[in-house]
């Protein structure tokens, strides 16, 4: 795969798919809130759409039977899992650390580190090594007003992978490279933003165009 489609927070709103498809992408990363606090029901038939691989983490707007319903679709659901895809290596966490609105897929940052640390055991590591999460990590395009709200943990993991793939901070749309490592927020599907990921011959050779459709 070389060119990846990155979106998130559809937040129930999916108008746009087809035009986000038309990009051609080989691919499609989901980085979380496919709903708005659910339900769950109109996903399946919403990622049938998507006709190329898909690979998907929840956001803390999506209620916790999404992961069932990520589980029974064509979708690789990646919360908690490591897969290696030839010359990429995918790692997912879903949720967010803990907001102030009681969202239903809340994790402390000690949850988060758990369900990384148990990832990235079984993560073979490749040529481009991707994380896809839906907080941000910590001080790195996570600040919505005036303080810093992203994952100490996925901070701290940060070093493990090539690029970061997270959303969940609507106004922090935007790439960022915090030591040699590539973070991405596509901004908010809902508006037709979007991202495509292209991944070249070499370690660290990633190129990525914030789109809006």
């Amino acid at each position: 795969m070389k060119d990846v489609l990155l979106i998130a927070d559809l937040h129930g709103q999916f108008g746009k798919i087809d035009s986000f498809l038309e990009l051609s992408p080989e691919a499609v990363f989901i980085a979380g809130d496919i709903t708005n606090m659910g339900p769950v029901d109109a996903v399946d038939d919403v990622l049938s759409r998507i006709d190329v691989p898909c690979f998907a983490v929840p956001g803390n707007c999506d209620p916790r039977e999404i992961l069932d319903t990520l589980e029974h679709s064509d979708t690789v659901c990646m919360h908690g899992s490591s897969m290696n895809l030839g010359k990429m290596t995918i790692v997912g966490v879903g949720g967010s650390n803990p907001t102030p609105f009681g969202t239903p897929f809340e994790m402390t940052d000690k949850q988060i580190d758990d369900v990384l640390n148990g990832a990235i055991k079984k993560m073979e590591k490749s040529v481009h090594n991707v994380l896809l999460c839906h907080a941000p990590p910590y001080e790195t395009l996570d600040k919505p007003a005036g303080e810093h709200v992203g994952s100490q943990s996925i901070r701290r993991h940060m070093k493990s992978f090539d690029l970061v793939c997270c959303a969940h901070i609507h106004e922090a749309r935007g790439v960022m490279e915090i030591d040699g490592v590539k973070v991405v927020n596509p901004g908010p599907a809902m508006d037709g933003h979007c991202a495509m990921l292209h991944f070249g011959t070499d370690a660290r050779d990633i190129k990525i165009e914030l789109l809006t459709v």
